[in-house]
């Protein structure tokens, strides 16, 4: 540690912010205070998903409350948070303010949750005028970038194209950084061949769980209130439900879900489906016998839903939801494409990606209580040892203070 502070400071950068939201941004911070580091979230004044083209449509409503003005600081859950202004330059949003932020703060640290961009740029050039530690990380996922899932030879437009705008400038950026969390296997895979960080500074650390609030049902007013949700949602106590919460969009394609749930439903197999969220599928959902549809809800609010649910299904892209609703102890449905399969172990079961019917036969063999519940309790188990906020802000303490104290921990 340096003179400048006994404590360790750690500033966090983020593009995006919302108190609504269970993000990597607005958890870390929070368990890393708990850890008596003092936390500055430094972030623009955008809503998470600002860059959609149906934004409005799909989280206007949700993030209508949130007020981000440029030069508000706000104490949250023991970390402090600043809002800054942003400038969109060359197609990207760039905070505005940082480097003068970021002197007042005095980090020993600075932590970006990306590996390319204007933050990690910026927060480049911060360390070598500063003098801090610089980490960062990298989120993007195989399945959402496509150069990832194609063989492209190295002159193809595209991949050249990737280098000149990911690769070099991403390069630069790793020279200066002591390491790069990639979230999954496949994401460290991504930021080491598109985006120019050197693997021997990539480590794979699984984003987690707020397991505060991600918990199973372990009480008798933890029962009670799972039977009065699923009474106010019109669902029976023998009737198996599935759900879904996130965007609904093609991406996503919960309609995958709710197609099966018909199929089921046919057979006369007590299955029915919860849909939290909001999109472009939303009124072929509502068609879909068996299904009830809500709007998203505050992250400090999904547990309840989860523990009111019998089975988690996410048909394509993955979801940070899902680690949220193993914790409270039940299944979890995913596809067989899904490359980060420790999140899935002893607690999931795949189906085969898009085959409506595939997820019936997956569903069907759930039916089983017991197997349930043994699904179930694994995986609340394996959160709170493997995936909790707690046990990976421990983790990156240990490495944040090695790198203060001469060396990143190997």
């Amino acid at each position: 540690m340096t003179e400048r502070s006994s404590r360790l400071v750690v500033a966090i950068l983020s593009e995006t912010f919302s108190p609504r939201v269970g993000y990597i941004q607005n958890i870390l911070p929070k368990y890393l205070a708990r850890l008596g580091v003092d936390v500055h979230l430094l972030t623009e004044d955008l809503p998470p998903y600002f860059q959609l083209n149906d934004f409005q449509k799909i989280y206007g409503q949700f993030t209508a409350h949130d007020r981000l003005t440029p030069g508000a600081v706000e104490r949250i859950n023991g970390f402090t948070v600043h809002v800054l202004g942003h400038k969109k330059i060359l197609g990207y949003m760039r905070m505005q303010g940082m480097l003068p932020k970021l002197k007042e703060v005095r980090p020993h640290v600075v932590q970006v949750h990306t590996a390319i961009g204007w933050l990690p740029i910026d927060a480049a050039v911060g360390k070598l005028l500063l003098g801090y530690e610089l980490f960062t990380g990298s989120h993007t996922t195989a399945s959402v970038f496509p150069l990832a899932q194609c063989e492209k030879a190295p002159w193809n437009a595209e991949r050249l194209r990737a280098l000149l705008l990911r690769g070099v400038p991403g390069r630069i950026v790793s020279w200066v950084t002591e390491k790069c969390y990639g979230a999954t296997v496949d994401c460290a895979d991504v930021a080491a061949r598109f985006f120019g960080v050197q693997k021997r500074k990539l480590e794979v650390c699984s984003l987690g769980v707020d397991t505060e609030l991600f918990r199973p049902v372990s009480s008798n007013g933890d029962r009670e209130a799972r039977m009065a949700l699923r009474r106010g949602l019109g669902f029976a106590d023998g009737e198996i439900v599935c759900i879904y919460s996130g965007r609904f969009t093609d991406a996503k394609d919960p309609l995958i879900l709710a197609r099966a749930i018909g199929k089921l439903r046919r057979h006369a197999l007590p299955y029915r489906g919860l849909f939290l969220g909001a999109g472009a599928q939303e009124l072929s959902l509502r068609d879909c016998a068996g299904c009830v549809i809500r709007p998203f809800v505050p992250f400090y609010e999904l547990a309840r839903y989860f523990r009111a649910s019998d089975i988690g299904v996410w048909p394509k892209e993955e979801s940070m939801s899902m680690l949220d609703a193993a914790a409270c102890g039940i299944p979890i449905v995913v596809n067989d494409t899904l490359q980060a399969c420790e999140r899935i172990e002893g607690n999931g079961v795949m189906y085969r990606y898009g085959d409506v019917d595939d997820m019936v036969r997956v569903l069907a063999e759930l039916r089983d209580d017991g197997t349930r519940q043994r699904l179930g309790d694994c995986g609340a188990q394996r959160m709170c040892t493997q995936f909790s906020w707690d046990v990976i802000a421990r983790r990156r303490l240990r490495d944040y203070a090695a790198a203060v104290n001469g060396g990143t921990k190997a």
